[in-house]
């Protein structure tokens, strides 16, 4: 099945020349591009969180697959959902869904069910695909939405994820072929923009550290709003099986920058994981 773009027009500009010169906009072509295993990107609309996103992405060599893992905000679907055939569009075009590696992560955990209708309304992963589609063509997706957060899950949901990944690099010693995670989430909501700082920089730290499990008890224990904290520790878990050895902020930053409300803010973070 082709999955149609849910929030073309409403959290990115619904035209493919439009689109194409927002990208463009939130880019840095003079970023020193590292091959990452990982990065944190945010899903707001772009206006918002489109320069911390382009930060990233401007920030990475760009892989033929991308592992997407966001969270579910409609509750729709399967606790953890995973699309293994079609595609999904935007104005852009048409991107694929990398079959063998998504049967093989949802043969590796039995957290992982086959699912489409988790997808077709959420907007977390549908908000990173411009920037891929700007700098890549073409490409692969894996798309994975997260309802159940428990650390249990993360774990399995990372584990499987990187198992498949090692099995398709077989015995080749440099991980060109890997596939890059995408965790995608928002940090605190609706806080002032200094405990906003404050709280999100408590999470970033172990991010930083490439702790899965500090960055989950961090989150549950100060009550932090990052709404895609399951796929990030799930991120963490995956790359630190695959020998990520550390993380970069690339940049952080707050809706009131654009909206001038620093009083109740949205916050996003840019993290590279290498």
């Amino acid at each position: 099945m082709s999955r149609q773009a849910a929030v073309a027009g409403y959290f990115y500009q619904g035209t493919a020349e439009g689109l194409r010169r927002q990208v463009e906009g939130y880019l840095e072509p003079d970023a020193e591009r590292v091959r990452a295993r990982g990065i944190l990107s945010p899903h707001a609309g772009l206006l918002y969180s489109g320069s911390v996103a382009g930060a990233v992405y401007s920030r990475i060599e760009m892989p033929d697959t991308y592992v997407l893992i966001g969270p579910n905000h409609t509750g729709l679907g399967a606790p953890v959902s995973i699309m293994t055939s079609g595609s999904w569009e935007t104005p852009l075009g048409t991107v694929a869904i990398d079959e063998t590696l998504a049967d093989a992560i949802k043969e590796k955990s039995s957290f992982i069910h086959e699912d489409s209708l988790a997808h077709m309304r959420e907007h977390s992963l549908e908000v990173q695909l411009p920037f891929i589609q700007y700098l890549k063509d073409p490409f692969t997706i894996v798309p994975i939405q997260m309802l159940d957060t428990r650390l249990d899950t993360c774990r399995a949901v990372g584990t499987a994820i990187a198992e498949a990944i090692k099995e398709r690099r077989g015995d080749r010693p440099v991980a060109s072929t890997d596939a890059l995670i995408v965790a995608s989430s928002d940090m605190s909501h609706y806080e002032p923009a200094a405990t906003a700082k404050e709280k999100d920089h408590k999470a970033i730290n172990h991010l930083l550290k490439l702790d899965p499990e500090g960055l989950y008890r961090t989150v549950r224990d100060l009550g932090i709003t990052m709404c895609g904290f399951g796929p990030a520790v799930a991120m963490l878990v995956a790359c630190r099986a695959l020998g990520a050895t550390s993380a970069e902020l690339v940049k952080y930053t707050n809706s009131g920058e654009v909206s001038g409300d620093f009083d109740q803010v949205v916050a996003y973070a840019g993290v590279v994981v290498v």
